[in-house]
């Protein structure tokens, strides 16, 4: 993370409704350690506003005319040295679009009417690089790339080559979307452990956070929907 001088974590919020932006400023503002930095009215407006006010984490609507959440998370997550984190909001928990938003680069989603506590807690999770899956959203997940079933990306598996035997088995478990409490339980080991697989998995893979990982998993063919 990189925080400002406080040690708050900066939050850009992009949505194309005013009251939306607004009461989203006064929730975030009013928990400690977080600070709304700025708002953007769509998708264009958030890459240049992160540009130009580095916040750590955007809070990204999906649905803004011209350049809309999606595309705006691809263009903020694709530099190799992104440093910014995406949680996409949405009206629906089923929206199609956040399928979309996670392989474009997104952290994790968040549903509009949540609670003050729950938009905090989810802008600090994304902000430590954990990401923010839901179980029933890794089960979409899986869901989603059965249908499309596409044939597994050849540059992406060389890179799997990298992992080693404990690093490959620790990636497949965070793609079935267990904790890093229930990874360490399963293989008898430390959760701290767990950690440390973690962080070199992410770094071997050139990957954000634990929900990339789980999106590369299965892009890769490494899990398939239905099995191990």
């Amino acid at each position: 993370m990189t925080h400002d001088g406080t040690g708050d974590i900066r939050v850009l919020i992009a949505d194309d409704q005013m009251m939306v932006r607004q009461g989203f400023t006064v929730l975030l503002n009013a928990e400690p350690g977080i600070r709304v930095v700025g708002q953007a009215v769509d998708g264009a407006d958030a890459v240049a506003k992160v540009a130009e006010l580095a916040p750590d984490v955007v809070l990204m609507d999906i649905r803004m005319p011209g350049t809309d959440g999606i595309e705006a998370t691809r263009l903020l997550t694709a530099p190799a040295d992104a440093r910014v984190k995406v949680l996409v909001l949405t009206t629906f928990d089923l929206d199609e679009y956040v399928y979309e938003a996670l392989r474009a680069g997104a952290s994790g989603f968040l549903l509009k009417d949540a609670s003050a506590e729950e938009l905090a807690d989810a802008v600090r999770v994304v902000a430590r690089g954990d990401g923010l899956l839901a179980p029933h959203v890794t089960k979409r997940l899986i869901a989603e790339f059965s249908r499309l079933s596409d044939a597994p990306r050849a540059p992406l598996m060389d890179r799997l080559g990298t992992l080693t035997e404990r690093e490959t088995e620790v990636l497949t478990l965070i793609a079935h979307g267990l904790s890093n409490a229930e990874i360490a339980a399963r293989l008898v080991v430390a959760e701290q452990t767990v950690k440390t697989y973690v962080g070199r998995i992410l770094a071997k893979l050139s990957l954000r956070d634990r929900t990339q990982a789980a999106v590369h998993a299965y892009e890769t063919g490494l899990v398939r929907p239905g099995g191990r």
